[in-house]
């Protein structure tokens, strides 16, 4: 991966990151100050408190997918340690998939005349579930990659000692 890609990965990160602190500490805010004006339509203390895990949900991926990158600039990408970045980044779609059937919930009732709604908001949390399967399908590849890389490098030890 070229310098470039991995600065503008990492500044798009950042922004993220921020953005996420940013969102989080404004929700707090108003939960603990107890300026919230809410008028009883939605119920927006349970909508802040699940964006907050929503958004602590978005900074684990983040963090994991930074620490892959530095691993991939190193080169140790295809190593057992990246399994727990790649299972971080599972383990937050997951979180975040069912942040977001928390949310349906919360919604459900105010769309009783429009239930097409509450469908496609459940139909959103299943491709996030789906996007989670993908990263599943490519931990395995990672997997079988290391596992080509022990055997090559146990190939060479044996081809280094008949020479």
């Amino acid at each position: 991966m070229g310098k470039l890609t991995v600065r503008a990965l990492r500044a798009v990160l950042v922004v993220v990151l921020a953005g996420t602190v940013f969102v989080q500490a404004s929700m707090v805010w108003v939960l603990v100050s107890g300026s919230d004006p809410e008028d009883g339509s939605v119920p927006l203390t349970p909508l802040r408190v699940i964006t907050i895990l929503g958004m602590l949900s978005a900074q684990v991926a983040l963090v994991c997918v930074w620490r892959l990158v530095a691993m991939v600039r190193r080169g140790t990408v295809f190593s057992p340690a990246a399994f727990r970045y790649v299972d971080g980044v599972i383990g937050a779609i997951v979180a975040a998939a069912l942040v977001w059937f928390a949310v349906t919930a919360i919604n459900a009732p105010g769309q009783r005349e429009d239930p097409g709604v509450t469908v496609i908001m459940a139909g959103i949390g299943l491709a996030i579930l789906g996007v989670a399967l993908i990263v599943l399908v490519l931990r395995m590849l990672l997997a079988q990659a290391v596992a080509r890389d022990v055997e090559a490098a146990q190939l060479q030890g044996e081809l280094d000692e008949v020479i």
